[in-house]
């Protein structure tokens, strides 16, 4: 059988560093003992504050790289790949914009690859923050990215790309099996909207969906709406949290996954520009 243990690990950040590492140490951990050779970080899980990201930024790529080299360090002494959520990371050293990148690291501590956030949220959202602009902090990544990964061919996509579904149909065109999504999306949002799209992204490209997110109270005017689950291609809801901090755990089925693919074979029946 042509099985995998993964794991999406939701958290709570706040606006302390150590304190965010040791909590996704701990998650790491759990997730390693249950089984898993994958593990999902969500967005922001290092660092929650917008106003310390071009610091970090800096630091992550010109200087002591705190966080990735947590990650890799997690990896290696747990033996498994991670997708490191999104950490800030600066493009040089005068632009005050930093990337919102998710490395992934392979059971070595190895940096494999880096996905930038592509679709930046700048909305307007009726809750105590009301007005969100990723823009200001962060600047948007251009290209996709599929991995080959022990688990399978994996594809990365974080939090607002979710809305997109033509970004997901790269994903798959380029050999998605599986496909990770750091995420910290809004109480109001994510409640609403968060697990029909994970369950509609899992459908329309058919592969496993891997739902990491923030889920509670960071700061009185910040709450996120956690829901973190895995998602078959079929669409059905493996394993699913509701808010606070969880190692979630879930077995994935390949051999079913391509099965359904053959007895619907959509990507073949595609007929391209319309």
């Amino acid at each position: 059988m042509n099985k995998a243990c993964v794991a999406v690990i939701q958290m709570v950040s706040i606006n302390d560093l150590e304190i965010n590492l040791q909590m996704a140490k701990k998650l790491l951990i759990e997730a390693a003992e249950q089984g898993a050779s994958l593990a999902v970080l969500p967005e922001t899980f290092a660092i929650f504050s917008a106003r310390r990201q071009a610091e970090l930024g800096q630091a992550e790529a010109f200087g002591e790289q705190r966080i990735r080299s947590f990650l890799s360090e997690q990896a290696r002494s747990l033996g498994i790949w991670l997708v490191g959520g999104t950490i800030p990371l600066a493009v040089d050293k005068e632009q005050a914009r930093v990337l919102a990148s998710s490395f992934i690291v392979d059971d070595k501590g190895v940096e494999r690859g880096r996905y930038d956030k592509v679709h930046l949220f700048d909305v307007d959202v009726a809750d105590q923050q009301g007005s969100y602009r990723e823009s200001d902090t962060f600047l948007p990544g251009e290209k996709a990215l599929v991995i080959n990964t022990p688990v399978g061919r994996l594809g990365i996509a974080v939090c607002y790309d979710l809305r997109f579904p033509e970004f997901f149909s790269v994903l798959r065109q380029q050999g998605a099996e599986l496909i990770a999504i750091p995420a910290a999306f809004t109480k109001l949002t994510g409640q609403a909207h968060w697990l029909p799209l994970l369950r509609a992204r899992a459908i329309e490209t058919q592969c496993f969906v891997l739902g990491a997110n923030q889920g509670g109270e960071h700061s009185p005017s910040r709450e996120t709406s956690g829901g973190s689950a895995v998602v078959d291609g079929w669409g059905n809801v493996l394993a699913e949290v509701a808010t606070g901090e969880a190692c979630l755990v879930a077995e994935l089925d390949f051999d079913e996954l391509h099965r359904q693919r053959q007895a619907m074979p959509v990507w073949q029946h595609r007929k391209g520009d319309y």
